[in-house]
């Protein structure tokens, strides 16, 4: 078991990671874990009535109240939508904020899924889980991290990837007990919700998000789940940190071949 409790979600936008992963890392707070939520972008794109520069100071509070439901924190890394760049200043800003934060797990996005802003971020959290712990990537003041973290991806947003094939987490999380505190999480983001109910005229920004959470329910007979991959390439921790401290949640699919 780690002894730094501090898991970090790197995903690209606001409300990626409370749509994602919003119930496993309610779990985790229950247990004690230190939840930073962290995003690439402040969802300049994320509206048709305000500019860029309003909606993203909205967002980054909305942000910011999302992670405080579990008494977390945010952090912006201020890359734009679509713009998001995997390149050595965007790697540094990443490898810094690690260093910062000192996380022992982290959950970012699925490296297959409908759009590039979340692939792009889903490698460039992977590059610093390991860039992190490098001496010779010197920053002043910032320790190096004390090992590779352990690295999960978020099923990918509707489970699919850009060709449509389906993709399903091997590792699924019962959240049935912290839905509420998910769909509170979810909520923070009144922009989106609001914006999204004014094209469909019904909550869809919810009813999505319970839908995919219950469509993963059903794979382990529950009412609602988040699903997961581990990374296990070379020089990455290969035992499940995130099974072993939420074993009476966690469902492995592996097992079911």
């Amino acid at each position: 078991m780690a002894d730094n409790k501090t898991i970090l979600s790197l995903m690209a936008h606001p409300d990626d990671a409370e749509i994602l992963a919003g119930g496993t890392l309610a779990l985790l707070a229950e247990k004690g874990w230190n939840i930073v939520i962290a995003t690439m972008t402040p969802g300049q794109a994320g509206s048709v009535t305000l500019n860029a520069e309003a909606i993203s100071a909205v967002r980054r509070k909305e942000a910011a109240a999302a992670a405080g439901v579990v008494s977390g924190t945010y952090h912006c890394l201020e890359s734009e939508d679509v713009f998001i760049m995997y390149d050595k200043p965007t790697l540094l800003k990443v490898i810094t904020l690690f260093r910062e934060i000192q996380p022992s797990l982290v959950i970012t996005a699925s490296p297959q899924d409908y759009m590039f802003d979340h692939e792009i971020t889903s490698h460039l959290a992977q590059t610093a889980c390991m860039g992190a712990t490098i001496p010779n990537i010197e920053m002043a003041g910032l320790p190096v991290l004390p090992q590779v973290p352990h690295l999960y991806y978020a099923d990918p947003v509707q489970g699919k990837d850009r060709f449509g094939n389906e993709i399903t987490g091997d590792i699924m999380v019962d959240i049935t007990a912290v839905m509420d505190t998910k769909e509170q999480m979810l909520c923070c983001h009144q922009t989106q919700r609001d914006w999204l109910r004014y094209i469909s005229k019904v909550d869809e920004f919810v009813i999505m998000m319970k839908s995919f959470s219950e469509r993963n329910g059903r794979l382990i007979d529950k009412a609602y789940a988040e699903g997961f991959r581990q990374h296990l390439g070379y020089s990455y921790p290969q035992d499940d940190l995130l099974g072993d401290i939420l074993k009476e949640f966690v469902y492995s699919l592996k097992a079911k071949g």
